[in-house]
């Protein structure tokens, strides 16, 4: 929302030594977040006056038409005499008021003006057009005022407001009428403890009768609906200068007055309005919910199917508008249009906010009924625009008025005395509540030591007593809340698992993975890039009730997808060697679970049954480590080839993740989407004599990469970090033999088919406690040892706790673990 500070000055009575800097200040106190404090035409300099055309000459012999003017300007040039300059616009003629910059004038852009000879005259300053003064974009030509706007040699900053503080505010969604002057105005007034003038405070017509005939089909989507009508409208009126410039200044286009008024309404009170051209409606007026099958083509000339959940306006000929986002293109005003209907309503927040997003049409009406509009202004906001319409375009104001009312009143908000004093950790006096409350428009009446708070109209957000808190709170100033250091509790420190996760996190990082943070929405269609089975349990997933993305509104269960897109986001970019990681929660719902979550009050601490009732709700959020490789592991350089990363360094890295926590992953062939088949592993943990699976790590099917548009022979892991910590034991330091080691090397030959983590188990339960590791170093397919079969070359390394061994021993120890692996897996000792 921007807002021109001299706009603001109408409805605040401001101090004059007031600066835009400084009202920034007291409204980011406030709690608003203003972006930025622009100083429009800051670099505007020098005289820029009122001047009067007085003749034009035409030059003819050039390829352009071009004029050569004289202009009075007063007694602005020093002289008094008739200033000479070229101009090559058409759109004014002699005794037209113009502005004039005058030689030593700079304009927006560091412009400078001077005498100059050009055309074979000498030109001494420019006739401006708005778009050279920064006043708004216009390229029809030289702007000209109306007559009587000013004298000539009149300075023109001050006139057409060439220099303007304006303040450019952030507003979050719980704020809504802060998304017009008046609400910001209220704010300032409220900051500077000075007097407000609400402009929505008007004299409004007793009796509302007569007016168009329109009704409401559900109070529940359209709570108040006013109608108000003109006749006689002169189309071809232009919009005054002064409105204009703030719609500008508020980053509106103009488009033509009629249409202009209802913008600078909206601006004004926050309220939306919209504008028809009378002849074109057909009967009666419904506000209702769309029906299945119905259109409607809008004002940017797109035809769009409408959802039952739309809220319409409608008449006899169908739908003519989507309400509170835009309008049907065959309603709209036109340059002929003399007779204008003005609407403006309370439409639901909720289903304008669907609407919206659903159609992909945020306006700034849809931006204001989605946050919440005050519920009491739509008659003061109709009457304000056809009286601008009567004043500015000559219009006639019908006496018949449509208002439907199906408002209902606020029930008042029981609050404790002190609540605020209580949250904030200030000792508030009642007194200072009652004010701060009222100041916000609130209505408090104390009885005892309970305050009885209605909210005011145009504050749907004030819905609790926490809400009131935060009124009382940042009126008073967060600023003036105390800093206090909570006490940490002695001999308290980090848990067991947060250590295991920063350790895990650190090993990552030191193997080259950088970590990131994906949010945890999906989509059904990610579930069909991974190629997940009808009925792969990661497809069961929880539905959010107000998605950001139509497109994900389910909670993650696994934490690939978002990866996946944050590897292609960073290849895009040029980073075609990385490896990601991200440690997170997924979400997997539980069988007996209710379909909506209970809303629990915030007032009081949840009952035994309350909390049961929301965790019966709540998914299993079990939390997960996953990465992704792309590119090189090592890099090509002057010391020589690069090795790519492989579905290998993905197995690698889940098992020295694990080995973080003093576990070790036992390794096996897998056939899992959405990886490879031939290359996937699954990964398990040993809990007493079985195996509990804990994830997956491979390279990934080509149809995923190809639906994601990953690199080629992307690998990826993710495992069940929650089922690694549980099957962590306690750390307890290795014994160090001060003996020295035994190596011995052996070469087996088995079929292609067997697992090398089959192998090595055998390798490990025939060399008994005396085998210190154990590590293939080779693998040989080839004639030498016959198709369909591979030689596994390990390396043992042998140590006793108390003694030296003897080649005997380490020979016995070779053979038995040799005996081993050929008794489990059929391997052959290789000559």
């Amino acid at each position: 929302m921007r807002v021109p500070v001299s706009w603001l000055r109408e409805y605040v009575a401001l101090p004059a030594e007031a600066t835009a800097r400084e009202l920034a200040d007291k409204l980011i106190s406030l709690g608003l977040e203003v972006e930025t404090v622009e100083e429009v035409g800051a670099d505007i300099s020098g005289p820029i006056v009122v001047g009067r055309v007085l003749t034009i000459e035409e030059l003819t012999g050039f390829k352009k038409p071009i004029r050569f003017c004289t202009v009075d300007v007063g007694d602005a040039n020093g002289t008094g005499e008739p200033q000479g300059i070229i101009c090559g616009a058409r759109n004014f003629a002699e005794g037209d008021l113009v502005v004039v910059s005058l030689p030593g004038a700079v304009l927006p852009g560091g412009f400078a003006i001077s005498a100059r000879k050009t055309y074979g005259r000498m030109s001494e300053g420019m006739i401006c057009s708005a778009s050279e003064l920064g006043l708004w974009e216009d390229h029809e030509g030289i702007i000209v005022l109306p007559e009587g706007f000013a004298e000539p040699g009149t300075k023109a900053d001050d006139l057409l407001g060439l220099r303007e503080s304006v303040l450019d505010i952030a507003v979050t969604p719980d704020r809504g009428y802060a998304l017009s002057l008046r609400g910001i105005a209220r704010e300032v007034a409220a900051a500077y403890g000075v007097e407000f003038t609400d402009p929505a405070v008007r004299p409004l017509p007793s009796a509302a009768e007569g007016g168009y005939p329109a009704s409401v089909a559900d109070p529940a989507i359209c709570s108040r609906y006013v109608l108000r009508g003109v006749t006689g409208f002169d189309p071809a009126a232009p919009t005054p200068l002064w409105m204009r410039r703030r719609l500008h200044l508020c980053g509106v286009r103009s488009i033509s007055l009629a249409v202009d008024i209802t913008n600078y309404v909206m601006l004004e009170l926050g309220q939306p309005l919209h504008a028809w051209d009378r002849s074109t409606l057909r009967g009666p007026i419904e506000v209702r919910l769309a029906r299945p099958g119905e259109k409607l083509e809008t004002l940017d000339h797109v035809v769009r199917a409408l959802d039952p959940d739309d809220i319409l306006i409608t008449d006899e000929s169908g739908p003519i508008n989507i309400a509170g986002v835009m309008g049907g293109l065959s309603t709209e005003i036109r340059e002929t249009s003399t007779d204008i209907l003005i609407e403006a309503a309370h439409f639901d927040a909720a289903h304008i906010a669907r609407t919206s997003r659903r159609h992909q049409l945020s306006s700034e009406s849809s931006r204001r009924f989605e946050r919440g509009v005050d519920t009491d202004i739509q008659l003061a906001a109709a009457t304000r625009a056809v009286e601008l319409l009567a004043e500015l375009g000559g219009a006639t104001i019908e006496d018949g008025i449509t208002h439907i009312d199906h408002t209902v009143p606020r029930e008042p908000i029981v609050v404790r005395a002190g609540h605020a004093g209580r949250v904030a950790g200030v000792d508030y006096p009642v007194e200072t509540e009652i004010a701060r409350l009222r100041q916000v428009g609130c209505e408090v009446v104390q009885e005892g030591d309970t305050l009885k708070v209605t909210p005011p109209s145009w504050r749907p957000d004030l819905t609790d007593p926490n809400d009131l808190a935060e009124e009382v709170i940042r009126n008073e100033g967060y600023e003036n809340i105390p800093a206090l250091l909570p006490q940490a509790p002695p001999g308290r420190g980090l848990t067991r698992g947060q250590r295991l996760r920063r350790a895990v996190g650190r090993t990552l990082a030191d193997r080259g993975f950088f970590e990131v943070l994906n949010y945890p929405f999906v989509g059904v269609r990610d579930f069909d890039r991974l190629r997940l089975d009808e009925d792969d349990a990661r497809r069961t997933a929880v539905r959010l009730a107000n998605p950001l993305n139509d497109d994900e509104p389910l909670l993650r269960t696994t934490l690939l997808p978002g990866l996946f897109k944050a590897l292609v986001r960073n290849v895009g970019r040029g980073f075609t060697d990385i490896a990601l990681f991200e440690m997170g929660l997924v979400y997997h719902p539980k069988p007996d679970a209710p379909a909506k979550a209970p809303i629990l009050p915030v007032d009081r601490a949840p009952t035994a049954e309350e909390r049961a009732t929301l965790e019966a709700a709540l998914p299993e959020q079990p939390r997960h480590i996953g990465a992704v490789l792309a590119g090189q592991r090592l890099r090509s350089g002057w010391w020589g080839g690069g090795e790519p990363a492989t579905w290998a360094d993905a197995i690698h890295t889940a098992k020295e993740a694990a080995s973080v926590a003093g576990v070790e992953l036992i390794v096996r062939a897998a056939q899992y989407a959405p990886w490879h088949p031939g290359r996937c592993a699954a990964l398990y943990v040993a809990d007493g004599d079985r195996e509990v699976l804990v994830g997956h790590a491979g390279e990934l099917h080509p149809r995923v990469i190809k639906a994601y548009g990953l690199p080629s022979r992307t690998s990826a892991l993710e495992i069940d970090w929650d089922r690694i910590e549980a099957a962590a034991a306690a750390a307890t330091a290795p014994q160090i033999s001060t003996y020295p080691v035994a190596t011995q090397d052996v070469a087996l030959v088995v079929d292609a088919s067997v697992p090398a983590a089959e192998v090595e188990a055998a390798l490990r339960e025939g060399a008994g406690e005396l085998l210190e590791s154990v590590r293939l170093f080779d693998v040989y397919t080839g004639d030498q040892v016959g198709e369909g079969r591979k030689s596994l070359a390990y390396a043992l390394r042998l140590r006793a706790h108390d003694r030296t061994l003897t080649v005997e021993e380490t020979n016995r120890i070779k053979d038995a673990a040799v005996a081993a692996a050929a008794e489990r897996t059929g391997a052959v000792l290789r000559g």
